[in-house]
């Protein structure tokens, strides 16, 4: 169903800016709650994805994501820099490197449902019960199609 014609660019400029504009004001809230941790709403991401679907590949946190290779290279130099995670040579193919949690990543992801609810329920606080649940049908209708 088309919603908007060729008059509407403004209108559907204007939802792409809302769009844009909740997800800084997501990524601001978690960077206050991760302040004392020195890591990034961009390095939480990667730490959660390794700790909560085990993810141990570049190319694989690339693809959850959606961040280039280089760019997450960058990234996983920092967290290794941070004592965060740790590059395992590959047993089976000398080229591969496998990502590790360290003991203070290990520490760190366990602070993850704490820091994930404060930083939620800061964001969504103007929300009544049933506009939150209102918001989480519509995001469900939005994004399942695209198989995100």
């Amino acid at each position: 169903m088309d919603h908007f014609s060729t008059d509407d660019i403004d209108e559907v400029y204007a939802w792409g800016r809302q769009i844009h504009r909740l997800n800084l004001c997501k990524d601001r809230i978690l960077e206050l709650y991760l302040a004392p941790y020195e890591i990034t709403a961009a390095q939480f991401k990667v730490m959660l994805m390794m700790n909560r679907d085990g993810l141990t590949t570049s190319a694989d946190l690339c693809r959850c994501i959606s961040l280039d290779s280089g760019a997450m290279s960058r990234m996983l130099d920092r967290l290794q820099n941070k004592k965060m995670i740790m590059r395992v040579r590959s047993t089976t193919d000398r080229r591969q490197f496998h990502l590790a949690l360290t003991e203070q990543g290990h520490d760190f992801c366990r602070q993850i449902p704490l820091i994930a609810l404060k930083s939620f329920n800061e964001l969504l606080a103007p929300l009544t019960p049933s506009e939150l649940n209102e918001l989480d049908r519509l995001l469900k209708k939005l994004v399942i199609p695209a198989g995100i």
